[in-house]
């Protein structure tokens, strides 16, 4: 008998507003390294036809440039729409005890709100931070 072979698929796509500021800093190597919690929800109609809502918290994390944006242009509860994969993180404590944690690798993240507009246009995010990258000069944003 042969070997189910499953393909290797790890990709999300995750919307949600986030939960505290963005957690900015630098790796060692000097690195960018931005943290955030997003909080997503999910409406489903319960088996007593009543409308119920569950709500979701993950971690996410961008590196680079990636993170030098939503570090700027992210704080407490911004709307984005965040594309990665699911990373299990592992380390040791202080005193040896092993911890572990399922995050979010963010390959893209897309503003979904503007600031408000009485805010000068040099102080717009970009509607898409799509790793990392800015839209050109006079390019459409969406």
């Amino acid at each position: 008998m042969s070997e189910l072979k499953l393909p290797e698929i790890n990709r999300l796509l995750l919307s949600g507003r986030l939960t505290r500021d963005p957690d900015k800093r630098y790796a060692g190597d000097g690195t960018a390294v931005t943290s955030f919690g997003l909080a997503f929800h999910r409406h489903y109609r319960a088996r007593d036809g009543s409308s119920a809502e569950h709500t979701g918290y993950v971690m996410v994390m961008t590196y680079q440039r990636l993170a030098e944006v939503c570090g700027q242009y992210l704080n407490k509860g911004s709307a984005v729409l965040v594309e990665g994969r699911l990373q299990m993180r592992e380390w040791q404590g202080p005193q040896g005890a092993q911890g572990t944690r399922l995050e979010v690798r963010a390959e893209n993240v897309h503003f979904l709100e503007r600031k408000a507009d009485t805010e000068s246009s040099l102080d717009q995010p970009p509607a898409r931070a799509a790793g990392g990258q800015r839209p050109a000069e006079g390019e459409d944003l969406f």
